[in-house]
C-alpha cells in the first residue's frame, strides 16, 4: 500500500449530507474494467459546468470536503477508486459509514471525521481562501494548515495512522506484533503441547 505523505493542494466543497456511493461513481462505469476510474467520479453531477468538481479551478483538488454520512449507499469499493482516481488524497465529512471508511484506508486515502464546529471553521477558511487556497493536511502533527494562519487540529484512531504512514495493509499490520506472535505460539508449545497433536494431518 502507499505510505500516506503531506498533502497540500486546494480544497474543494461539497457539502451535501448523504452523498451515495453510485452518485460519487455510476453504475455504468462498473460494466467493464476502467484503467481510470476516476474519469467517472459524479460523472452525472459533472455534465453541469457550475459543479465545484466540472469548473476548472478545482481540477486539481487533492481535498474534497463534505457533509454528513459520505460514501453511504452500495459498499463498492469502486467509488473509492474514483475518488482517488480523480486525484483526491483526503476526505473529509461530518460522518462515513464505516465501510466506506475502511476502503478509504485500504487505498491509502485519509478520511477525517470532524464535529460540527471544527468542520464549520474549516469551511469558512476555504471559502474565504477560494480556488487558490492552499491547505496542508500533516498526518504525523495532526493538523490542517491553511492561509492566513489558518490552523485545525484533527483526530484518527492510531492504528489507522501508522498504516497510512508506513504504507501497511492488515497483513502488514499484523506482522508488526510478529515477536509477540512468536511469543505467544512458543508458550503455546510449552503449555499445550497436545495442541500441537491435532494440528498435525491425519
Amino acid at each position: 500500500m502507499r505510505r500516506f505523505e503531506l498533502v497540500q493542494g486546494i480544497a474543494a466543497l461539497l457539502l451535501q449530507d448523504d452523498i451515495d456511493t453510485d452518485q460519487v461513481l455510476p453504475s455504468s462505469y462498473l460494466r467493464g474494467l476502467h484503467s481510470d476510474y476516476g474519469v467517472g467520479l459524479f460523472a452525472q453531477w459533472r455534465k453541469d459546468p457550475d459543479f465545484v468538481l466540472a469548473r476548472p479551478e478545482y481540477q486539481s483538488a487533492k481535498i474534497l470536503i463534505a457533509g454528513a454520512n459520505f460514501g453511504c449507499g452500495s459498499t463498492r469499493e469502486h467509488a473509492v477508486w474514483a475518488i482517488d482516481g480523480f486525484g483526491f488524497r483526503v476526505l473529509i465529512a461530518r460522518s462515513f459509514p464505516e465501510v466506506f471508511r475502511a476502503n478509504c484506508l485500504k487505498n491509502a486515502l485519509l478520511p477525517i471525521v470532524l464535529d460540527e464546529a471544527p468542520h464549520a471553521a474549516l469551511v469558512n477558511a476555504v471559502r474565504a481562501a477560494g480556488s487558490t487556497g492552499q491547505f496542508t493536511v500533516d498526518l504525523v502533527n495532526l493538523r490542517i494548515a491553511g492561509p492566513d494562519g489558518f490552523t485545525l487540529a484533527f483526530q484518527i484512531a492510531p492504528s489507522d495512522r501508522t498504516a497510512l504512514l508506513e504504507g501497511l495493509d492488515e497483513i502488514g499490520m499484523s506482522l508488526r506484533a510478529s515477536d509477540a506472535i512468536d511469543a505467544y505460539e512458543a508458550r503455546e508449545r510449552a503449555e499445550r503441547p497436545w495442541l500441537q497433536e491435532l494440528k498435525k494431518p491425519s
